[in-house]
């Protein structure tokens, strides 16, 4: 490729925070749940980059960006039937079988949201402020006759602009308009996800590193009459650990393996304890993905007036 700049390029990163930042310098645009990814484009040559440095256009063979010179910044993403996006459509693609990644790639095309530039032509636009290469990157995919499988990421300065992303969505990335790109750094970029609460039956629980101590709770949520595991509890400070033993003793059913698939779906190989299904805790989480909360939920608080039976699954669609 005769790009001005060669892969791998570590992508800009960000810094979490719990609020929107404001002033003349932010400008705001929706967190995507994907694989971040850097596209260099050169006259139908495509070589497409992971966060980490590897390739990963093998993945994706249906990807495509139109004619030009370019590097764009951007998220893989994969949408459902309902337009939101499916964290586990992707990572089914990262397999070995090709037959298995075309079958994917013709039944759930991905497509690539584009929210940075850093070349164009034999111009890198690293040093440029982010207002300069968001005006570069609007005028490049706006001339594109045919986007292909290029969209272009919403971008405001408006604060009120990023509250309904905040809200409905994954999160925000706030932005410094006046920041170069800085490939690796966490500078110029922060994220605040978006928090949401549920009331979940605690089904079961882990054993810590620490031997007589509880490592994380197994959560459950009700699906009709079915109690579906949905995901797991992480954070627990150190007296919490040693106290749940006794707490939880009582509701243990005298079930106990190592993650059986059929039993905890979706975990890792782990030990595992089950309960009665009669505590419940409120939690906070962030993702949610084929029907599982991806990260470990906080406790913030043991719901003794809550009905087990009340807690729904239709709580992660909110």
């Amino acid at each position: 490729m005769g790009l001005p700049l060669k892969p791998p390029i570590k992508p800009q990163l960000a810094l979490s925070r719990k609020a929107l930042p404001e002033g003349e310098e932010w400008a705001y645009e929706p967190k995507w749940d994907g694989f971040r990814a850097i596209a260099f484009v050169d006259d139908g040559e495509l070589y497409l980059q992971s966060r980490g440095g590897k390739p990963l256009h093998r993945y994706f063979p249906e990807l495509r960006f139109p004619a030009g010179r370019y590097i764009l910044d951007g998220e893989l993403v994969i949408l459902g039937e309902d337009g939101r996006e499916q964290f586990d459509a992707l990572q089914n693609r990262i397999h070995p079988a090709e037959s298995r990644i075309k079958l994917l790639a013709e039944e759930i095309p991905a497509i690539f949201r584009a929210f940075d530039v850093l070349a164009v032509g034999d111009a890198e636009a690293l040093a440029a402020p982010l207002r300069e290469r968001r005006r570069t990157l609007e005028a490049l995919v706006g001339g594109f006759g045919d986007p292909g499988s290029v969209e272009l990421t919403p971008f405001s300065p408006d604060p009120a602009d990023a509250e309904p992303w905040l809200a409905n969505g994954e999160g925000v990335i706030a932005k410094d308009l006046n920041a170069p790109y800085r490939p690796g750094e966490r500078k110029g970029m922060v994220k605040i996800k978006r928090l949401r609460t549920a009331d979940c039956v605690v089904v079961g629980w882990r054993p810590g590193k620490e031997e007589g101590t509880v490592g994380s709770l197994i959560l459950g949520l009700y699906d009709g009459d079915e109690l579906r595991v949905v995901g797991h509890t992480s954070g627990l400070r150190a007296k919490e650990k040693r106290e749940l033993v006794a707490k939880l003793t009582p509701y243990e059913t005298g079930e106990r393996g190592s993650a059986d698939p059929s039993r905890w779906a979706g975990d890792r190989d782990l030990e595992w304890v089950a309960l009665r299904p009669e505590l419940v805790i409120e939690v906070t989480f962030d993702h949610v993905s084929d029907g599982r909360i991806r990260h470990g939920s906080k406790i913030v608080r043991w719901r003794e007036d809550k009905d087990p039976r009340a807690c729904t699954f239709d709580q992660l669609d909110q």
